[in-house]
């Protein structure tokens, strides 16, 4: 399976930062890595970014509302964001279901939506510290992937990323054994709920992959791309996570 290195801008990026997709984009162009690229920008970059990266690399959004259309004022809809460019969205990520209190049944609908609408789909999960401590993080997950993931997803076009709360933007990075134990039991789930399609879903993880890190995060078994925060703000950090996965397949 293609591994899936997706960045994650959350709410950063104006239009002179612009420039960095454009060197991501020349750079995939250049290298061809053996991974699909994306980037998920804030609603107002996209339309701009679409027009910069010419193809070269795929774009998305960082979230969607359930609906079609309608009197919602502040959401964007799924065409809305086809529309502007995208081919791609986040869904229940960490930070939507604590800041905004995204529930499993939220972030399904939306995931519903986005499929049938024929986004690239990047579902959310993960436990937080003090769950982790608890020894909760594979119920944890257990019950946000069944809570979140609707039946009829177009499995081939539907990613799952494991945030461990506790790692993301904290340095604290989980064992090699730790990624791959959350990992396996999550292909497992996947299988037994959808059989052998259960494999075309690749599994992103999602804490703090960093270019000092990336090669032996990206190389685990059942981690089948990286969800990026911070480091694929610049393109020189983006680039160097790229050049790990394509390294490490």
């Amino acid at each position: 399976m293609r591994p899936l290195i997706a960045g994650n801008w959350k709410m950063h990026g104006l239009a002179r930062q612009l420039g960095e997709i454009g060197a991501i984009a020349a750079a995939v162009e250049t290298t061809q890595p053996s991974a699909d690229i994306l980037i998920c920008l804030p609603a107002t970059l996209i339309d701009r970014a679409a027009q910069i990266v010419a193809g070269r690399i795929e774009l998305g959004g960082q979230d969607c509302s359930a609906e079609e259309a309608g009197a919602f004022t502040g959401d964007v809809s799924v065409e809305m964001l086809r529309d502007a460019g995208a081919s791609a969205v986040i869904v229940g990520h960490s930070e939507r279901r604590h800041h905004h209190g995204e529930t499993d049944a939220i972030v399904s609908a939306k995931a519903k939506a986005a499929s049938k609408a024929g986004l690239l789909t990047i579902i959310c999960i993960g436990e937080t510290k003090s769950e982790r401590a608890d020894d909760e993080t594979l119920s944890i997950c257990d019950a946000q992937l069944a809570g979140s993931m609707p039946d009829g997803m177009i499995l081939s076009a539907t990613a799952v990323a494991h945030e461990p709360l506790w790692a993301i933007g904290t340095g604290r990075i989980p064992t090699s054994e730790e990624i791959v134990a959350v990992h396996s039991h999550i292909r497992r789930r996947l299988l037994s709920r959808f059989g052998e399609d259960g494999r075309h879903v690749r599994i992103l993880y999602g804490g703090s992959i960093k270019p000092d890190n990336a090669h032996e995060i990206l190389a685990l078994p059942e981690v089948d791309g990286g969800l990026i925060g911070g480091a694929s703000l610049l393109a020189e950090d983006f680039e160097a996570i790229i050049r790990a996965v394509s390294a490490g397949h």
